[in-house]
């Protein structure tokens, strides 16, 4: 991907490119309706990350989220999340009225996920009944032709939703056999059975790429990219796992023979045991990668630069026997490599990619992250262990990286100070040349010491920006529920943290050009 004048932005960083922006997830974002969505907030928030000298946005996985509302356990990896459809575009765009959105029992600071689908499904009942009444006639040939060109993945992804909305959310695996195994006669009868449940669900996804179209363009149009994420591995009950089970290590009756995670490692001392099933890496090749490329390119219908989450995976990822009561038992089984990436270099020309290649990282990671010179990550969070020698800390940065102050996966920097001992806060407070301080001190030095770094690109969550702890912890990895729910309200973004965000840009020299992006 190019930007301003066609300058490369990623993979590798021009020699000369520095600049900065905020990590936080769509439905993070402040609304009266329960949850972040492609409407004002958004547009409001691009405005405060240009007014203060930010040039990227970074959100999570965007698509239909199922198991515990993760955004890496989405029900499709082509369909978008419905949640974020924003009521006041809706307004906006004569599908639905004000009176249609009168609710304002939402949680101000956190997710009420069944409350928000609730309302949610009701409000796209009604945009879908008004459209199919004459609302927005002008839209219908758009939509018409947005059905035909996205039939590769959107005819799977409605009749998956479809039936398990009839099956009451059930694991497809628990639906009747012959819809598990995709009998012609079954899924015919499903789909003329489903009809209206089915073209309502496509309408949803029309919605979400108009609106999600005019967000992109906002923010290129005041200079801001965006990030999306890749999620390395599929959810088990997704449209792309019935859709295409041959692409994935199944068994006869289509269960996972293996499933994913990660040895122990930082976050838990018995690993980590994910459930996705594992790809059948072989035959993917054997399509030319075909699946893969069309997951890359939907992302990129949307977005300016991908993270490539767990990009260890494609060098050798962990594959635990099915069963396994935690990840102890796993081994390392080689991934796609070098092959892969030539073919997407050959597809897409500039690979627009960001590393996510934390973790247990090998001599092999590395090697095919620098060989296609695609920026790695590094974290402050991590780099106070006491070895001078940590990748982590910012005298070993170099340039084709990009430093964040932590991830989704961390507590937020206040949260994650103040749960240290006092050693190593103390080690902390040496390497920042201080005595000691209080812990709201940390956040504001480390965005100073990234933003400092020789890094091309530096990020903070808006949780360290704002200085917040650790009850505005977005993730907690092992943990099942409760996670993903964390909103900033409007009142949190007092402008005094993005002047103040501004100075500390303009003074690390990571000020870009506000102009469109080309």
């Amino acid at each position: 991907m190019r930007g301003q004048g066609g300058t490369p932005v990623v993979a590798p960083f021009p020699a000369d490119y520095r600049a900065s922006g905020l990590l936080l997830h769509v439905t993070s974002l402040p609304s009266r309706f329960g949850i972040g969505d492609l409407g004002p907030a958004a547009f409001a928030w691009i405005d405060r990350l240009a007014d203060s000298g930010q040039s990227w946005w970074q959100s999570l996985p965007l698509g239909p989220t199922g198991y515990a509302n993760s955004p890496y356990q989405a029900l499709s990896s082509f369909a978008g999340n419905w949640l974020i459809i924003s009521p006041e575009e809706l307004i906006a765009d004569g599908l639905v009225s004000v009176a249609d959105c009168q609710r304002n029992s939402f949680p101000a600071e956190f997710v009420d996920y069944e409350a928000v689908m609730a309302f949610k499904h009701c409000l796209l009942e009604t945009a879908w009944r008004n459209f199919k009444l004459g609302a927005r006639a002008d839209l219908h040939s758009d939509y018409e032709q947005f059905c035909i060109s996205e039939a590769h993945w959107l005819d799977d992804y409605a009749l998956f939703r479809a039936l398990k909305d009839r099956y009451n959310g059930a694991y497809y695996l628990d639906w009747p056999v012959e819809l598990v195994q995709r009998a012609p006669n079954a899924m015919g009868r499903a789909r003329r059975e489903l009809a209206a449940e089915i073209d309502a669900i496509c309408f949803a996804q029309f919605l979400l790429l108009r609106q999600g179209e005019r967000v992109r363009r906002c923010a290129n149009t005041k200079g801001v990219r965006l990030v999306g994420d890749l999620p390395f591995f599929v959810s088990p009950d997704s449209s792309d796992v019935w859709a295409h089970p041959d692409l994935f290590l199944l068994d006869n009756q289509q269960r996972p023979k293996f499933v994913a995670g990660v040895p122990p490692d930082f976050f838990s001392a018995t690993g980590q045991l994910w459930g996705n099933p594992v790809y059948n890496w072989d035959l993917i090749q054997q399509t030319g990668y075909r699946w893969y490329l069309d997951r890359v390119r939907a992302l990129l219908a949307h977005v300016d630069v991908i993270r490539l989450d767990h990009f260890r995976g494609f060098a050798a990822a962990w594959h635990v026997p099915a069963g396994a009561p935690t990840a102890q038992s796993g081994n390392w089984v080689p991934g796609p490599g070098v092959d892969l990436f030539e073919v997407m270099k050959r597809e897409l020309g500039d690979l627009p990619f960001i590393a996510e290649d934390l973790g247990v990282i090998t001599p092999d990671v590395t090697a095919l992250r620098d060989m296609f010179e695609i920026p790695g990550t590094r974290v402050l969070q991590f780099a106070f262990d006491g070895n001078s020698a940590n990748p982590h800390l910012p005298q070993n940065y170099v340039h084709n990286a990009v430093a964040y102050t932590a991830t989704h996966d961390n507590n937020t920097t206040r949260g994650w100070f103040e749960s240290l001992p006092e050693d190593q806060r103390q080690t902390i407070w040496r390497y920042l040349g201080r005595s000691s301080g209080a812990s709201h001190d940390v956040p504001v030095a480390l965005i100073e010491l990234a933003w400092s770094s020789q890094a091309g690109l530096t990020v903070a969550p808006l949780q360290d920006l704002l200085n917040l702890g650790g009850e505005a912890r977005m993730n907690v990895p092992g943990r099942a529920e409760g996670n993903w729910r964390w909103r900033c309200t409007e009142a949190m973004l007092a402008p005094s943290s993005f002047q103040w965000l501004r100075r500390t840009t303009e003074s690390a020299g990571r000020m870009q050009p506000v102009t469109a992006l080309a």
